[in-house]
C-alpha cells in the first residue's frame, strides 16, 4: 500500500478516535457511562471523556422537577363516585441518576400507582365536601408516602398538589339544585320580612293619619264654635235685647242658605234633597247647638 495512503488512513482513524473520545454533558442533567454492558460512571455537566467504542452513554438523565398528571377515580364515604387530578412534582436526586436509572424500568408507572393507591386508600374515609375542603391533605398524604418509596429509586417528590376534584354530572347538578334552593329559601325570607316591615310601616302610617284626621276634624269644629260664639257676642252688643238662642237661630239661617248659595252655583252639582221646612230648621239648628255645646266642652277641657 502507498505510504500516503496508509498515513492519510491513519490520520483519518485518528481524527475519528479523537472526536469519539470527547462529548459534552448540558446543565441539569447526567450522562450514565458504561463499559461493556457494565455501569462505569455518572459524567457531570461540561465536556468529558471516554475510551471510544467501548464506553457507551447509555441514558442521559435530567435533573429538573417534571410533572406528571395523574387521575383517579375513586368513591368517597358519602358513595359519590369522584375523579381527582393529582399533579406530582418529582425529579431525580443528584448522586443518585444510577439508581433512578438501574432500579426502575418505568418510574411514571410506579409513580402513577403510588398515587392510585394512596388517594384510593383516603378518599373513601372522607365525605365528598370534605374532599373539596381538605384536597390539600389528600396531595400531602401523596407526597408523603411518594418521598418516602421513590428514594429507595432515586427520586424525591418536591410537591404534589391536587389540582381539581370532579364529581360525576348527576351529583354536580344535585349539588347545583340544592345551592339554587337554599338561595330561594334565603330569598324568599328577605322577601317575606320586607313586606311584613312594609305592612307593618303602612299600618302606622295609617294610624298616625288617622289620628291626625281627627284632630285636625276636632280643631275645626271647635274654630266653627269659637267663631259662632264671637258672632253671638258681637251682635248683642250691637243690639240690646236679643237672646243668644234668637243669634244663634240668624245665624244658622245666614249659614244654610249661604251652604244653599254654594250648591247651586258650584260645577256638576248633583241633585240633592234637603229639607226646607220650619221643622227642618230647627232639626238643624238643634244639631248645631249640640255641636256647640260640645266644643265649649272640649275646649274647656284642653282636648
Amino acid at each position: 500500500m502507498d505510504p500516503v495512503t496508509t498515513y492519510s488512513i491513519l490520520t483519518f482513524i485518528l481524527i475519528i478516535l479523537f472526536f469519539a473520545s470527547f462529548f459534552t454533558v448540558k446543565q441539569q442533567t447526567r450522562a450514565i457511562i458504561e463499559r461493556f454492558g457494565r455501569y462505569v460512571r455518572t459524567a457531570k455537566p461540561g465536556l468529558s471523556m471516554k475510551v471510544p467504542f467501548i464506553d457507551h452513554i447509555v441514558q442521559r438523565v435530567s435533573l429538573r422537577v417534571q410533572q406528571l398528571i395523574v387521575e383517579v377515580e375513586t368513591k368517597t364515604k358519602d358513595n359519590v363516585f369522584v375523579k381527582l387530578f393529582v399533579a406530582v412534582q418529582y425529579r431525580v436526586v443528584e448522586g443518585n441518576e444510577a439508581d433512578s436509572f438501574y432500579k426502575l424500568q418505568d418510574h411514571i408507572e410506579q409513580i402513577r400507582s403510588y398515587v392510585l393507591d394512596v388517594v384510593r386508600a383516603k378518599v373513601p374515609k372522607m365525605d365528598l365536601d370534605e374532599v373539596f375542603e381538605k384536597k390539600d391533605d389528600v396531595g400531602l398524604a401523596v407526597k408523603t408516602e411518594l418521598d418516602v418509596s421513590m428514594k429507595i429509586y432515586g427520586f424525591e417528590i418536591p410537591n404534589a398538589l391536587v389540582t381539581d376534584v370532579d364529581p360525576a354530572e348527576n351529583v354536580k347538578s344535585a349539588m347545583n339544585e340544592i345551592q339554587t334552593q337554599q338561595r330561594l329559601q334565603v330569598a324568599a325570607n328577605a322577601k317575606g320580612e320586607a313586606n311584613k316591615i312594609l305592612v307593618v310601616k303602612n299600618a302606622e302610617a295609617e294610624a298616625e293619619s288617622k289620628r291626625l284626621q281627627g284632630e285636625g276634624i276636632a280643631k275645626q269644629r271647635r274654630a266653627i264654635v269659637d267663631g259662632l260664639r264671637e258672632s253671638i257676642e258681637a251682635f248683642k252688643e250691637k243690639i240690646d235685647g236679643v237672646s243668644a238662642g234668637e243669634v244663634l237661630n240668624l245665624v244658622l239661617l245666614t249659614q244654610y242658605f249661604d251652604t244653599l248659595k254654594e250648591i247651586g252655583v258650584s260645577s256638576g252639582s248633583k241633585v240633592i234633597l234637603v229639607p226646607h221646612s220650619p221643622g227642618g230648621m230647627a232639626d238643624i239648628a238643634g244639631e248645631l247647638r249640640t255641636a256647640i255645646v260640645t266644643g265649649n266642652e272640649m275646649s274647656r277641657t284642653g282636648k
